[in-house]
């Protein structure tokens, strides 16, 4: 899969630092020539001896070699077709995305031309730091592609967020984005992705828990492979993704959503994410409704947006048609039934029963098609949203064909 590939990891002060170890064997056996880089503080939890006998190639320390005709920052970069920062700490981070460029490493940042994949590690409470947060929204902002960390017991005894991705969820992701780069150039793309709110008076509505977070690395991968995208979003608690081939249209009701996502096509794919709820309120009110006054509420029936698309004439049509299922029970069947009804080319199917999924950082999904089923492993947003993208490069290529 990375045959021929050139990586250059780059090793950063944590004590997840080991874990580097399992990952250049994990991308050396994929195929990949891997480079590694130790900051300081990453000198201290690997040496560089043994990350020398796992690539076969000098560890990198020191802005200048024994060569000193060379600028290790500039040479490095430029040989790498993908830089990886695993452990990435908030401290590296910060230099990332200030531009600092004080050691060998964060100077190849600085420096860089080619693309970045970082996994954080670090405690909780300094995940959660505002400051943090605001750097992390940043370097994606600037194109770097996350690996989520995970929720489990940390270094220091707490709980929380914060343990790096396991080294087989970095090398998916890596292998996930050579097998996208530039496979959707020209290409363009529909993606919906959080709530839609229907309202019930001026200051009460009806939604759900969707967070928007998988809609939005759907949106991000596809974007990254060169697509396009239009991304109609309903309510959020996820940023918005930042991609110059992003443009975002905030809507608030299904009928909104529907509205958006017609006057947007033409387009060469369609992904339906978002979480549309399934009934209105037929008898809104413009003003609070007083508790003494009661409440009825009377539903009808919201608009299938994804069905809207599917069933288009073949020449307005997008080539591509993928819907989701959240579903608590016959998951397969549901799914099944969805994708004729609204035919679509692909159903990605959740199990979302005990509230599974909804603002989680992993999603297990099954792709099911006219023809096969298939049963993902559990895996980052992020990764999922690069198996979406990839499928439908895929798919397209075969429509092009």
């Amino acid at each position: 899969m990375l045959q021929g590939k050139r990586i250059l990891l780059i090793i950063t002060g944590s004590i997840a630092a080991y874990k580097s170890l399992d990952l250049i064997r994990l991308l050396t056996k994929a195929g990949a020539t891997v480079e590694a880089v130790l900051t300081k503080g990453g000198k201290q939890f690997v040496t560089p001896l043994s990350v020398e006998t796992l690539t076969g190639k000098k560890a990198h320390i020191e802005m200048w070699d024994e060569n000193s005709y060379k600028m290790n920052h500039i040479e490095l970069s430029r040989r790498a077709d993908l830089i990886v920062v695993a452990p990435a700490t908030a401290d590296f981070l910060s230099k990332m995305i200030h531009g600092e460029g004080d050691d060998l490493a964060s100077s190849i940042m600085l420096a860089k031309n080619k693309p970045v994949i970082f996994a954080p590690s670090m405690n909780v409470e300094i995940w959660d730091n505002p400051a943090f947060q605001r750097n992390l929204t940043a370097a994606q902002a600037d194109g770097a592609q996350l690996v989520s960390p995970q929720v489990d017991m940390l270094a220091c005894g707490e709980v929380g967020i914060g343990k790096m991705a396991e080294p087989t969820t970095i090398l998916d992701t890596v292998e996930a984005h050579f097998a996208l780069e530039s496979s959707l150039e020209g290409k363009t793309a529909i993606v919906t992705s959080g709530a839609t709110i229907e309202r019930i008076d001026s200051v009460r509505f009806l939604s759900n828990f969707s967070s928007g977070k998988q809609g939005n690395a759907i949106a991000l991968a596809l974007a990254k492979a060169g697509a396009q995208i239009t991304l109609v979003s309903g309510k959020s608690s996820e940023a918005p993704p930042l991609h110059p081939r992003i443009a975002i249209i905030q809507t608030e009701s299904a009928a909104d959503m529907m509205k958006a996502v017609h006057q947007a096509l033409p387009a060469d794919a369609f992904v339906g994410c978002a979480a549309v709820c399934d009934f209105a309120i037929a008898n809104r009110s413009d003003r609070k409704i007083k508790k003494s006054e009661g409440l009825q509420i009377e539903f009808e029936e919201n608009p299938d947006i994804a069905r809207s698309i599917g069933t288009l004439p073949q020449t307005e049509r997008p080539p591509v048609v993928v819907g989701f299922a959240a579903e608590t029970d016959q998951l397969i069947n549901y799914a099944r039934k969805k994708l004729f009804d609204k035919r679509c080319d692909l159903i990605v199917a959740n199990d979302v029963s005990g509230g599974a999924v909804f603002s989680k950082d992993e999603n297990q999904a099954n792709f099911v098609t006219r023809d096969s089923i298939e049963v993902l492993e559990t895996m980052s947003k992020e990764a999922l949203g690069h198996a979406i993208a990839s499928w439908i490069a895929q798919s397209l290529q075969t429509v092009d064909a």
